[in-house]
């Protein structure tokens, strides 16, 4: 098949990649515009290395953004993580129009931080979905979904390199291969079943330790490796990554009250939360870089409380 590929990054690579690997010819790439200083688009560099034609419009909505989809004469579009909008009347310029891929299993979880959500809310399962793209955001009705499980101590990144990203690169070869092919179907998502979440800010990623040490614990996953949860210790921001849930049936007595420094390992800081305590084993604190907590904790003893 001849492609229109619209991406970016690692995920964007990888699937042009295999798309590339199986014998399909790719026609042209569209990547957002990197900003002064950014990293280097990883999709961009593969592309200009493969001598692809590369477009980085400012805006899809514009019609020199259709003019170019439109030479590039493809029987389908393929997104493969797109932060542009991408408006009907580009996506579907391709003979059999376009396909997106989605990390959540919609309608849940619509939106930018769909990874993130399901950890922080304590779910046990999530997946990716390939869907038409239409005007309304991650709306579009569903070609395919995998699901798959959400381990209790899984990370945001784990969830991602070891699942949701070789998933996601599958689906979208076999989802493509069934619209070229006439052989798919189109399934519209249930509206009373849509949740959108937004991004992941400084706001959401606060930790808070009122609140019961699974919230406290499973927002921390949703932020590992980025952007980070963050808490105050004795007035520093820190911004927390690998920790361990210890529920109180652990710790019969957790003494004192939440957001104490119940103690202090040669590798760790452990935190008192509603109902157990959060160890803490990798931190950042502001102005620094990634380090062991409990080294942390020997430069600033004694700590006390975080907040």
């Amino acid at each position: 098949m001849r492609i229109a590929f619209i991406g970016q990054q690692e995920f964007g690579k990888a699937a042009l990649q295999a798309f590339l690997a199986r014998g399909d010819e790719v026609a042209g790439v569209f990547c957002v515009p990197e900003k002064a200083g950014a990293k280097p688009d990883a999709l961009r560099e593969a592309a200009q290395a493969l001598h692809l034609p590369v477009f980085q419009f400012s805006s899809l909505k514009s019609e020199f953004a259709e003019h170019a989809m439109r030479e590039l004469n493809a029987d389908i579009g393929v997104m493969a993580y797109v932060v542009q909008f991408a408006p009907q009347a580009f996506v579907s310029i391709p003979r059999c129009g376009t396909i997106q891929f989605h990390p959540s299993l919609l309608p849940r979880h619509r939106g930018p931080s769909s990874i993130s959500w399901p950890i922080a809310l304590g779910a046990q399962e999530t997946g990716i979905t390939i869907f038409r793209p239409t005007d309304g955001l991650d709306e579009g009705p569903v070609i395919l979904q995998k699901a798959c499980p959400i381990g209790a101590d899984e990370t945001l990144g784990e969830l991602y390199f070891n699942k949701l990203f070789p998933m996601g690169v599958a689906a979208l070869l076999e989802a493509a291969d069934l619209v070229v092919a006439g052989r798919h179907q189109e399934t519209l998502q249930d509206e009373s079943q849509a949740s959108y979440e937004g991004w992941v800010h400084e706001e959401e990623s606060r930790v808070r330790w009122a609140g019961p040490v699974d919230h406290a614990y499973n927002l921390i996953r949703a932020c590992n490796p980025a952007p980070g949860a963050w808490t105050t210790l004795d007035g520093v921001r820190v911004w927390l990554y690998d920790c361990r849930k210890h529920p109180a049936r652990r710790f019969a007595d957790v003494a004192g009250k939440p957001g104490t420094i119940a103690a202090v390992t040669p590798n760790s800081i452990i935190i008192n939360a509603q109902g157990g305590q959060i160890e803490v084993f990798k931190l950042k604190p502001e102005g620094g870089k990634k380090m062991g907590a409990g080294d942390y904790a020997r430069e600033r003893a004694p700590l006390t409380s975080a907040e």
